[in-house]
């Protein structure tokens, strides 16, 4: 009586090594969108830590500059008639102007903002014993001019002559042209670190996008490239974070330039004309947009339909604010 054949086993023993090979492919790709993963985040979390750093340092650079130039406007405003006093001035004013230049090097360099926030804060410090400095040695100067009025009057009372009085009025005339002379620089001073307030202000704009637009009979806008194609165009832009501009009502004007180098401008539609800050030329603009200011990105659209035809060419878009340039971009129609 013959034995039944075993069944063969190979089928079972390439399956099972197919399921292995499968297996191992499957761990090794996880591995591989492990790694992957890990290394997006750690590039994201440098990306966020970069532009935190970039936010850091123009915000230090602000308060250096503000800092810097309030104690050069208080310096001055401290100066007098006395040589030593006015000599010592000037000497604190090249100290803190050297300090001022080795923290702005300080800020170019990223990974020094650590120590540039230091120095910012010796800087106070420094400034604040600069003014004590002055306003004791001005007490005592005060002390001294009292006590020689004091002698001077008693000197009057023994008796004076025309050709006294005639010596103080000449050296209260020098005085007084002293003070005027001080009263002018100071304001020069003022005035300049009030031009430098108002561009520090200034919003910047970021994200210019324009779209040459045709109005379809079925009241639809649609984009177009070609200028005889057109009717509109769109220019869209987003403000940019200003801690140092106030909060409420910013206008921002648009000037559209064409190929010719010609503003595109009609009264009826809102144009004008404004004062630049950089040149003090009087400047046409196409547009104006009034926005409430909230110190945050806010994205604002302006629509140029002018009735008119468009010429081929290049095209420059500037965005003003305060009379500052804040942004500009460029666009062509075929």
């Amino acid at each position: 009586m013959t034995n039944p054949s075993s069944p063969n086993p190979k089928p079972n023993n390439n399956q099972q090594r197919l399921t292995a090979i499968a297996a191992v492919v499957i761990v090794a790709l996880l591995g591989v969108l492990t790694v992957m993963l890990v290394n997006y985040n750690k590039r994201g979390k440098m990306i966020d830590q970069l532009s935190a750093q970039y936010d850091e340092s123009e915000q230090l650079k602000l308060d250096l500059e503000k800092q810097y130039y309030a104690a050069m406007t208080e310096l001055e405003e401290m100066r007098g008639s006395n040589t030593e006093l006015n000599a010592l001035i000037d000497q604190q004013k090249e100290e803190l102007a050297a300090q001022k230049e080795k923290i702005e090097g300080l800020l170019a360099n990223k990974g020094s903002l650590n120590k540039a926030r230091k120095e910012i804060e010796n800087l106070k410090t420094q400034i604040d014993q600069y003014l004590a400095e002055i306003n004791q040695l001005r007490e005592e100067n005060g002390e001294l001019t009292a006590r020689n009025a004091t002698l001077s009057q008693a000197n009057d009372s023994l008796g004076t002559n025309l050709e006294s009085q005639r010596m103080m009025n000449d050296e209260l005339t020098s005085k007084q042209a002293v003070l005027v002379s001080e009263k002018e620089a100071i304001e020069a001073d003022r005035t300049r670190l009030s031009a430098k307030v108002n561009q520090a202000s200034v919003i910047k704009v970021s994200g210019l996008e324009v779209k040459p637009l045709k109005m379809k009979k079925s009241g639809k806008a649609v984009k177009r490239n070609s200028a005889d194609n057109i009717d509109q165009i769109q220019i869209c832009f987003n403000t940019t974070k200003n801690d140092i501009a106030e909060a409420g009502p910013e206008t921002f004007l648009v000037r559209i330039i064409n190929p010719m180098g010609e503003t595109l401008a009609l009264d009826e539609l809102g144009s004008g004309v404004f004062t630049s800050n950089a040149t003090g030329d009087q400047v046409a603009y196409t547009q104006a947009k009034e926005i409430e200011y909230n110190r945050d990105v806010t994205n604002i659209c302006t629509l140029w339909s002018p009735g008119q035809s468009f010429q081929k060419g290049n095209y420059e878009v500037e965005i003003y604010n305060k009379g500052h340039l804040a942004g500009s971009g460029s666009f062509k129609l075929n």
